[in-house]
């Protein structure tokens, strides 16, 4: 029987080529059980140790870091891990505290916990000025530095306040950091999302400091899928001098937040902010707007309204005629009492 030795050599190379792949694969599919790990039993005794995470960093450097001070057993644990759970991509940039001699799953979880980050302050999107100074006093700072800290800030030009600047984001400051470099360090922030947004060049007519008011009552008028139609509402107003009306403006007054019903007397109040004695612009922005909002001042949607109404919740229109807005006035009113918006 003749024998093709070409054929031959083909063949045992493929078979070869194939068991190399099959092993490779029983590897990863053994994952994290293939590397070193600790046992998944906290002790609740064990030391804390600090997981400096920085923005962007990778899961090899972060399971290395965890391996040099003691957290996993091996890099290759958490790193295994890291790659095939999604939760890995939500680590917060911070320093995180955590325990020592954890298994890789532990670890991820304390990761993770949001509590266990040094130093953390939280700006959600439409914070005041007010509620901000709370989250650094939350932080360990005292309410006499705060409010020195805040009172000498150095407001970049353009701009003229320091409400609207501290861009909404999750921040985290080593421990010892002054109260001085951690405002500053938002303020910076704030100033790259403005300019990102483009309010550094005007637009129609507004400087940066007029867009970035618009934008915090953009941010307290609306939510993500109507804020095009809240920013053309506001540009459509200013244009024909019409007072922009907007109860936002009376509720930063007022410092008061979930108040859907605003009284007439509460329209009455004097101040620059109050949008139904004046008409124009704020002097100032009324909270601190986030990005989607930031964009939406520069790219209102296209429309001719002049008026909007939220009827229920997750329901708010907008039109020009004054008639349809009274219309759905009385069907805001009738939801309000039949207690739709405590659903």
């Amino acid at each position: 029987m003749n024998v093709d030795r070409a054929a031959l050599t083909r063949v045992t190379a493929a078979l070869i080529a194939s068991a190399i792949f099959i092993g490779a694969l029983s590897l990863i599919k053994r994952g994290p059980e293939a590397a070193a790990d600790f046992p998944c039993a906290i002790d609740s005794q064990a030391k804390q140790v600090s997981i400096d995470v920085a923005r962007g960093e990778s899961g090899s450097d972060i399971a290395l870091e965890l391996f040099e001070k003691g957290v996993t057993q091996s890099q290759a644990a958490f790193f295994r891990l890291a790659v095939a759970d999604p939760r890995s991509a939500s680590i917060a940039p911070g320093v995180h505290l955590i325990d020592a001699r954890l298994c890789a799953r532990d670890a991820l979880t304390q990761l993770l916990d949001n509590k266990r980050i040094a130093g953390l302050i939280v700006i959600k999107e439409g914070a005041w000025l007010s509620e901000i100074k709370k989250s650094f006093e939350s932080a360990g700072y005292t309410r006499k530095e705060i409010n020195q800290a805040f009172s000498v800030a150095e407001i970049p030009l353009p701009y003229s306040s320091l409400e609207g600047l501290l861009f909404p984001a999750q921040y985290s400051f080593a421990k010892g950091t002054p109260i001085e470099d951690a405002l500053a360090a938002m303020i910076a922030r704030g100033l790259r999302e403005t300019k990102s947004a483009g309010f550094d060049s005007s637009k129609a007519g507004f400087e940066a400091q007029e867009l970035l008011t618009i934008a915090s009552i953009i941010q307290a008028e609306g939510t993500d899928d109507v804020f095009g139609q809240v920013s053309r509402v506001i540009f459509n107003r200013l244009k024909i001098g019409m007072p922009l009306q907007m109860d936002s403006t009376v509720h930063y007054i007022e410092e008061k937040r979930g108040d859907i019903f605003l009284s007439t007397q509460s329209t009455l109040v004097n101040s620059p902010f109050n949008t139904y004695r004046r008409t124009g612009l704020p002097p100032s922005p009324i909270g601190n707007p986030g990005r989607n909002a930031m964009l939406a001042t520069v790219s209102p949607a296209e429309g001719t309204w002049l008026y909007f109404i939220t009827v229920a919740p997750r329901d708010t229109r907008f039109t020009d005629s004054f008639e349809q807005f009274n219309k759905w006035k009385l069907l805001y009113k009738a939801n309000l009492r039949d207690g739709k918006f405590e659903e």
